[in-house]
């Protein structure tokens, strides 16, 4: 008899990644797709749309080949806050704005500060605007390509778009919508029209959804293209982040997610909205849930782009490497703002700076202080999530950054706090898998991912670590001028990695 499965697919922002679960949480294959964006101007990062469907057909077609398997669900996910604006008829008018490592809207975030209020934007929205939010995102397209502009009818995120693709359905979720700032109120948790009629004129805004509610079913047309049964359920859907906490459990009050990836992001669940200028309020995934969240623009993006100037040794044994330098990587500090940095700094002209450099130092010791200097910038949004009111009482580790202690023991040495590590850690795709097992059983999080081990922070590296991380916050303010010049002569473009 055929075995129950869901399907789970990703839009990242290197890959999609798929995933085929069966119904007690066993993965029973993933498949990936590789892409990249474009990156047609300084600060500018894109992808061209139907990319995301094309990979989810691919993706589809070889998990449904898989014998004996049954699919009866469909979980999407993406990366985001991301911006594809089409036509009445789904035709993108552009290509898909990304989120917070775009940082174009500079300009457009500054004149709707001056026109809304900075204060009141925060008061309304949670958080306050930052590259990473959608609505100036919107805004730069109607002031610059405003041709392109007059075409749009509707905005579509990777979920929502793959959603809309399989099923028809025309909807976003309340989490991907929190971050659309300054088109949604957090309060009511629905579109602030006086302001998105303003920002986001002649533009349909979705209508919206629980991540984990059905979106609808899958087409007759969506099946023939996918291998899909049709009349399955498709959830709603959610970024990527979001999908990855739920992935392994952490979406209760107290829980702190660490996704490490090729950007390190940060979950924290929170009984009420909690404010803070440094950092992102959001509703959460699940209904009557709030976060309070933060983001660096890059962390194993800097690992990769070591590893490719060393001539593509591999990671593995560039880890051993950096395990021989030992704590502190002989003298050497950077800051991993390689593409500008996002929380707590919000600073999108910030660049990576690298400090103690000897010609003594190895590709070992460069590789440990990228490793030491992410787990430093997580210790930096920690300390600002505490300051908000944040109360962290357990912390969770995912992504592939997981894969080997050095990195996650690291930064559990640094923060002073213990890593829960899930048995499973594929990531957002498992997460959008589990969102939508809930669509036909009673999947729970415990039963299908349980603990594998916990990091233990050692005592021994305290003081240590304690003043590196006192240097470290020096850094910025200190080199903060030099590199803001090198920004305005245009060193942007060489200075952005490649994305996730």
């Amino acid at each position: 008899m055929p075995r129950e499965a869901v399907i789970g697919v990703d839009i990242g922002t290197s890959s999609s990644k798929g995933v085929l679960v069966a119904l007690d949480g066993t993965v029973l294959h993933t498949a990936v797709r590789a892409h990249t964006v474009d990156r047609p101007a300084p600060g500018h990062v894109e992808m061209d749309g139907a990319v995301w469907w094309e990979e989810f057909i691919a993706l589809s077609r070889e998990l449904t080949s898989a014998a004996d398997v049954v699919v009866t669900a469909v979980g999407v996910s993406g990366m985001g806050p991301c911006v594809l604006l089409t036509d009445a008829d789904d035709v993108p008018v552009r290509p898909a704005i990304l989120y917070g490592v775009d940082t174009r809207s500079v300009r457009q975030i500054d004149r709707i500060e001056r026109e809304l209020g900075a204060e009141a934007i925060v008061s309304r929205c949670g958080s306050r605007l930052t590259s990473q939010a959608a609505g100036p995102k919107v805004a730069w397209i109607a002031d610059e390509e405003p041709e392109r502009y007059a075409r749009a009818r509707r905005l579509y995120m990777p979920a929502s778009w793959l959603v809309r693709r399989l099923t028809g359905a025309y909807v976003l979720d309340h989490h991907s919508a929190s971050q659309c700032t300054p088109l949604y109120d957090i309060e009511s948790r629905r579109w602030y029209r006086p302001w998105s009629d303003s920002l986001a004129p002649g533009v349909e805004l979705p209508p919206l959804a629980w991540s984990g509610e059905r979106a609808g079913t899958v087409t007759t047309e969506a099946a023939r293209l996918t291998g899909l049964p049709a009349g399955i359920p498709v959830s709603t859907g959610t970024i990527d982040a979001w999908a990855e906490a739920l992935s392994v459990g952490a979406h209760h009050v107290g829980d702190l997610m660490l996704m490490y990836g090729t950007t390190m992001f940060l979950v924290h669940t929170v009984p009420r909205p909690l404010r803070d200028p440094s950092l992102w309020t959001t509703v959460g995934a699940l209904p009557g849930t709030h976060n309070l969240a933060g983001g660096m623009a890059t962390s194993g993006a800097v690992t990769d782009w070591l590893r490719e100037l060393f001539d593509a040794a591999d990671h593995p044994r560039l880890l051993r490497l950096a395990a021989e330098s030992g704590p502190g990587a002989n003298g050497l500090l950077m800051l991993p703002y390689f593409a500008g940095e996002r929380s707590p700094v919000m600073d999108p002209r910030a660049r990576g700076v690298i400090a103690g450099l000897t010609l003594s130092h190895t590709r070992g010791d460069l590789y440990r202080a990228a490793l030491e200097g992410t787990a430093f910038g997580v210790r930096h949004n920690i300390e600002a999530i505490e300051a908000a009111g944040g109360d962290i009482r357990r912390v969770v580790a995912v992504g592939g950054g997981t894969r080997g202690d050095l990195w996650t023991r690291i930064v559990s040495d640094v923060t002073g706090r213990a890593q829960e590590v899930r048995t499973t850690t594929v990531g957002a795709s498992y997460g959008s898998a589990l969102l939508a097992a809930g669509l036909v059983t009673e999947a729970r999080v415990d039963d299908w991912n349980p603990v594998a081990r916990t990091i233990v922070p050692d005592p021994a590296m305290a003081d240590r670590y304690d003043e590196l991380y006192g240097l470290y916050r020096d850094l910025y303010p200190a080199s903060a001028p030099v590199v803001h010049a090198l920004a305005a002569l245009g060193s942007e473009g060489a200075a952005t990695p490649p994305g996730e």
